[in-house]
């Protein structure tokens, strides 16, 4: 955790916000047309993405609380592991999870998807007796 993480301007798709309705979406494409002038780099478009615009490798792919991950499957894999931040793969199951969960309070490592994939088993209710629905006699009239 030696350098913090470097700002970088915002990379728009050639043209966004250029007419009242968006036709363009502000998501990033490469320009490839010949005569694009974000292809061409001219200044007033804005910024492109470009290799100069890269994180120091120090804290590449650390998660933002500025730690690095590691992904975890067993129980076993925490053995060893101080100042990261633990992710649980996603086909691990309950009983394993809560394994791992308990391993990582215990070492003091944070979990980053720690919230609870499985709800808590509900008990079962004894089945109530089917009441039988009344029967509505039919009022004899009086001939």
């Amino acid at each position: 955790m030696a350098s913090k993480k470097r700002t970088h301007p915002q990379f728009l798709r050639p043209n966004y916000g250029r007419s009242s309705r968006s036709r363009i979406k502000k998501a990033w494409r490469r320009p490839r047309g010949i005569d694009n002038k974000k292809r061409l780099k001219i200044a007033y478009m804005g910024a492109s993405p470009s290799i100069g615009y890269r994180q120091p490798a120090d804290i590449r792919y650390n998660h933002p609380r500025g730690l690095p991950e590691r992904l975890v499957q067993s129980p076993s894999e925490i053995a060893g592991l101080k100042d990261v931040i633990i992710r649980i793969a996603s086909g691990v199951g309950r009983k394993k999870r809560e394994e791992i969960i308990r391993l990582s309070e215990a070492a003091k490592l944070r979990v980053a998807n720690k919230a609870k994939k499985y709800p808590p088993k509900a008990e079962k209710k004894p089945k109530e007796e089917k009441k039988e629905p009344q029967k509505i006699e039919k009022a004899k009239i009086p001939a």
